[in-house]
């Protein structure tokens, strides 16, 4: 059986399903993230004949310099705790990085935390590379985390 999935892109008020991660705990937002820019994707996967919302994907531009080609897109996602571990999430994170290349972006990045195994296996299923570690990079509620950066390039 092929697993199908898709994903489409959606405004940034769309009604999110939330789904439960450790690492979501971010505690309060900062005034200045606030105003960033976030690009959101719905992930949907065919289940029993059936298209089902099972989690989204979002981006955020990280620039290495003042031109064009310095900025990087940078994604992240959410899959519902039922649709975990199913392949959904490596095909949806592969089809966000097609996307982006097709819109002229040359460097797609994603960062996970270092002990988020299962996303460090998604991601290399997706076609990204390991780059490296970037320590304390994350504030979240409980303190500051270490994260892994992965990258899929046109």
């Amino acid at each position: 059986m092929t697993l199908e999935v898709t994903i489409r892109e959606i405004a940034r008020d769309y009604p999110l399903q939330r789904a439960r991660s450790e690492y979501d705990n971010w505690g309060e937002t900062a005034a200045d993230a606030q105003a960033m820019e976030i690009f959101r994707w719905l992930i949907e996967a065919k289940i029993s004949g059936a298209w089902i919302e099972v989690g989204n994907l979002s981006a955020h531009a990280a620039w290495y310099g003042p031109t064009q080609g310095s900025k990087a897109m940078n994604i992240g996602i959410t899959l519902i705790e039922e649709f975990r571990n199913k392949g959904i999430g490596s095909l949806a994170q592969r089809l966000l990085a097609e996307e982006l290349h097709r819109q002229g972006y040359v460097r797609v990045e994603a960062s996970t935390d270092v002990t988020n195994i299962a996303e460090q296996r998604a991601l290399e299923k997706a076609g990204f590379l390991f780059e490296g570690t970037l320590r304390k990079a994350q504030g979240r509620a409980d303190g500051l985390h270490d994260l892994q950066v992965w990258s899929h390039l046109s």
